[in-house]
Order: C-alpha cells, then structure tokens, then sequence
C-alpha cells in the first residue's frame, strides 16, 4: 500500500526517464523558458527607471530607448514563449507515444493467465486515460515547472535589488502559501488515486455489458444493471466532486494571499513614499512584481495538480509494467526447419490456480501420451476434464508445473514461441474476427500471404463460394467482432485463416461446433486433403469429427484414462463405451442412415 504523500521521487524519475531520448531537445526548450523567464520581470523593472528617471523628473531623452527597450521584451517573450510551447509539446508527445507503446507491448507478452485475472476495461484504462494522465506533465510540466521557479528567483532578485524591506514585505506571507500548498498537497494525491480507481472500474463496467448485451436484453436484465452502473457512476462522481472540493478551497486562499501581499505592499511602500524614502516607480514596481510573484505560484499549483492526476495514473500504470506474467523465451532458439510433427507429453501436471491452503488445484494430473507424426489424435471427455487445457499447454499459452512436452523430441520451452505458434495451426470454437476486410482477417497483415494465397485456402476449405458473394468479396468488411458474417461463417474464415498459414502442426478445438452438418462434411473433405502429412489433434463433442481418428485420449477430471482407437475402445467396456453411449451413439444412428 502505497502512503500518501505528495510526490513520490521514485515514482516522478520513472517518468522523467521518458524524456531522456529527446534530452537535446529539452535542453532547448529549458533554454528558452529560462530566456521568457528573465524577460517577464525585466518590464517592471524597466517602467520603474522609466517612471523615476525620465517622466517624473522631465528627461525624455532616454525615454523612447526604455520604450523600444520595453517593446523588443514584450515581443521576443511572445515569440519565445511560442517556440517553447511547440517544443514542449512536440517532446511530451513524442514521450507519450512511448509510454503507450511500451505498455501495449508489454500487455502483448503476457500469458493468458494474466489476462485470466486482468479485467479487459482496466487494460483499456491503462493505455488510454492513464497513459494521457502523463500527457501534460511530459508536454510541459516539467519545463513549466522549472521556468516557473527561475521566475521567482528572477523576481526576488529585482524586488531586492529596488528595496529589500519591501521585498521582505512581500515575501512574508510566504509561510501561509507553504501551509496552504502542504494541506492541499497531503489531500489531493489520495483522492486524485481515487479518481483514476473509479474510471478504471467506470471502463471495465462498460466494456463488459456493451459486449454482453445479448445476455442481457435476453433475459431483462436492464433495470438491474442500470442500477449497478448508476451506482459505479455515483462512487465516480463523488471522487470527482472530493477533489473539486480541495480546488474549491485552495485557489481562493491562494487569491487571498496574493491580495494581502499587495495590501501590505501598498500600506508600507505608500508611508515609505509619502515620506521621500521611496520613489513612486519603485512602488509601482514592486505592485506589479507582486502580481508577477503570485503568477507562477499560480502556475505550479496548478502544475502540481497536473502532476499529482500524473503520479497516480503513473502509478497505474508502472503497477502494470512491474507485473511481468510474460512466459519466458530468452534463450529460446527457433528449430532450423519446420516441425515433423510428433507430439509428447510426458508426466504432465498443471494447475491454473491454487487452493486457499496454497496447494495446487491440479487441472491435468501426470497425463502421458504420444501422437506420432502425421497421426490424427482425438481428445474426448467430460467438461472440466481438461481437453482444452491441453490444446492450451501445446500452444504454450500457460507453462506447466510438472513433467515435459516434446515436439520431435524438443521441449517446447526451448523453441521460440512465436515459431511454436506460427507453426501450429489452431481453430477455436469461439472465433474472433477484427473490423477491416475478409483478406485482412485471414492474413492478418502479413506480407507474405498473397490474396492469391488467401484464395487458394478458401476454396480449399469451401469458403470461396460464400465469401465470392460478399460485396466487396475478399475486400468486403466484416465489421467489428465480424458481426456482418454468420457465425458458421467466421468458423469458416478461421480455417482458411490457419490454412493459410501453411501449418505442421493442426489444432482443433470444437472447431466444427458452430457449423451446420452439411457445412461439416464438406469441412472434414476438405481437412482428409489438408492433413495428409500433419500432424492433427481434435477436441470435438461429435463422432464424425474422432471416429476415424488414429487414437484417440480419453480424459476423466484431469487423468488420462484411456487411449486407442474408436473401435477398441468401444470394444473395451471402459470409459469411452460410456461416453459412447450418452453421447455418441445416436450420433451414429443418423450417420449409418445417412450412409
């Protein structure tokens, strides 16, 4: 748990460190606002030898000089001030591009079990808001800052340099603004914590019923939610309303001082007037230095807050990048050729999660079993048994706790893992299509596939008939989700997708689930073609998918149970004749009527 206190040096280096490659430029851009920095107090100054020296005393020869003197100042400060504002923020912006970049591939190397925990809205916090939290502080808080402080050290060395008791005057209500600053400091940075914590959960909440909102008209779950997210809502707005609240109270006191400084520069430097001790240009110096003083204070407060909605969305966000999930693939090596296909597992133990008591909840206990190369496996079982979690270890999505999978004799932890997965083809039940064009979703931006290519898969699998009749065709968008397709349609896609890909190793999980059965057998045609000389593994719950399987692995609450083909198994009387019976048999009635 992190204390509250107002700026974390650890946590503001971090975010610092996002300058460092453009430092060159930061120099540049802290050179200029030390130059606006010096020309904004020079004027006060001027007016003051201009009052006293010329107009008062009726010399006017130099007069015009401090006029043009004064003008070049206003001028070269408006000039500089807009080179310092572009560069600042051409510098927080190109920092901001990096700081979004590295989150998102950061977030992009996680295992599937981080996201298995992470809520998808809280993700979308952290790489958008989160990340924009930073923006102005990198934009220009930090030279902001530090231009803001050489004012007032600009200042205070003109205000002493006229009149050092009026100087003291000004600077003695000092203490009251440090008081202020530090209450407001102390309570604003939990409350901003706060407010970052109520977007995140307002963005989680959305994310998640605009994607089931299906579910939720279906079953009149409206009312319901609505209450749900007026709550959330609520929680949001009074963490807004509490930091509201401290602004409320902080600016007006900051004005209050400001004010009484100048009553106090009025009250002391007009008796000081009146009696000949002070001249009537250093007064009205000194009137506008004060106004000048309180200005960049002004400006670091606000500074400040900027900085303190930063640090918690900083916070966030390193929270993020100090979580690494990622599986480990630094000496991982990529095999000199594709796969041959032949698959191990050899005493497999995995758990997903563990018990209260720190034990593992074991998903697959000592699972052992070989699928020679160009063999087709079928995975059967009940659900939970653990058929997809297989899939998932072969795909390296999770790393196991126990035992060894080989691929042609290799632990999968010594290949590279994007050559594991390119290598492998996996179909999924439930598939995910991006919004752009039906060439795009197949090849996914890869510039070795062809459209050429793409086309070849889709008539191979029998998907170029329906996407021929798309408008746009292959160019056709498909919409986010896909959600102008059918569903047997995306299925469709996704293999074409794979095939497309040109893998060693097919991976089937429920693939054929969502298609009709017509659609079906003109699938399993086309896969006798495709699989010849891969390697296949199947989950299905229909038995034309597993009947003519080489083997087939029957699993039982994470066991392997039994292993052969239909027929033996059948014969057997075990498990599998069981499953048989429940699920498969009138399966094969209509199958034998059909044949």
């Amino acid at each position: 748990m992190r204390t509250e206190k107002g700026l974390d040096g650890q946590l503001l280096k971090r975010i610092v460190g996002y300058l460092m490659p453009y430092k060159h430029w930061v120099i540049l851009a802290f050179c200029l606002v030390l130059v606006v920095s010096f020309l904004g107090p020079l004027r006060p100054w001027l007016i003051s030898i201009a009052i006293d020296q010329h107009i008062v005393t009726g010399e006017l020869d130099g007069l015009y000089l401090l006029i043009y003197a004064l003008l070049g100042a206003i001028v070269l400060e408006g000039v500089l001030g807009y080179a310092n504002a572009y560069f600042t923020q051409w510098i927080g912006q190109q920092a901001i591009y990096d700081v979004r970049v590295r989150v998102f591939r950061h977030v992009q190397k996680q295992s599937l079990s981080f996201f298995d925990k992470t809520p998808i809205g809280r993700l979308i916090t952290r790489t958008t808001s989160d990340v924009e939290a930073l923006a102005d502080v990198l934009s220009a808080g930090i030279v902001v800052i530090m231009g803001d402080m050489f004012k007032l050290l600009f200042i205070a060395a003109f205000m002493f340099s006229l009149n050092w008791v009026l100087a003291i005057v000004t600077l003695g209500v000092m203490p009251f603004m440090v008081l202020v600053t530090m209450w407001f400091k102390r309570n604003v940075r939990g409350q901003y914590r706060e407010t970052r914590k109520q977007v995140a959960r307002l963005n989680s909440f959305m994310q998640e019923h605009v994607t089931g909102m299906l579910i939720v008209q279906l079953f009149g779950r409206e009312k319901v939610e609505m209450k749900r997210f007026e709550h959330i809502n609520d929680e949001h707005q009074t963490a807004q309303l509490k930091t509201v609240f401290y602004h409320s109270i902080f600016w007006p006191a900051v004005d209050i001082i400001a004010s009484t400084a100048i009553g106090f520069i009025l009250w002391t430097g007009g008796v000081s007037a009146i009696g000949g001790a002070l001249t009537v240009g250093v007064l009205i110096a000194f009137i506008q230095y004060c106004r000048q003083f309180f200005e960049p204070i002004r400006n670091l407060s606000e500074q400040f807050n900027t900085l303190q909605s930063a640090m918690a969305g900083a916070e966030r966000i390193f929270d993020v990048l100090d979580h690494d999930q990622s599986l480990p693939d630094t000496n991982a090596q990529n095999p000199p050729t594709g796969f041959e296909g032949e698959i191990v597992f050899d005493d497999v133990w995995f758990a997903y999660k563990h018990l209260d008591d720190g034990t593992p909840d074991w998903v697959l206990r000592g699972v052992s079993f070989k699928i020679d190369r160009g063999q087709n496996a079928a995975i059967v079982g009940a659900t939970g048994s653990g058929k997809t979690t297989i899939i998932s270890l072969l795909m390296r999505f999770y790393d196991i706790q126990k035992g060894q999978i080989l691929i042609d004799g290799q632990d999968i932890r010594t290949i590279r893992i994007k050559f594991l997965r390119w290598r492998i083809g996996l179909v999924l039940q439930d598939v995910f299509l991006f919004s752009g064009s039906v060439y795009r979703n197949i090849a996914l931006d890869n510039p070795d596939i062809s459209l050429e290519q793409v086309k070849q898969a889709a008539q191979a699998i029998g998907a170029h008939q329906f996407i021929e009749r798309l408008p746009g065709q292959y160019h056709h968008d498909v919409r986010e989700r896909g959600l102008s397709l059918s569903q047997g349609q995306r299925q469709l896609l996704s293999f074409v997708r794979v095939l497309a890909y040109d893998p060693d190793i097919l991976v089937l999980d429920e693939a054929t689930s969502s298609i009709d059965t017509e659609t079906e057998h003109m699938i399993q045609h086309a896969l006798e073609r495709v699989l010849q000389g891969r390697t296949s593994l199947v989950v299905a719950h229909r038995l034309s998918t597993i009947r003519h399987a080489d083997q087939i692995l029957v699993l039982h609450k994470g066991v392997l149970r039994e292993q052969g083909t239909h027929d033996d198994l059948v014969d057997s009387g075990g498990l599998y004749q069981t499953l048989y019976e429940l699920q498969y048999r009138e399966q094969q009635l209509m199958m034998d009527r059909t044949e």
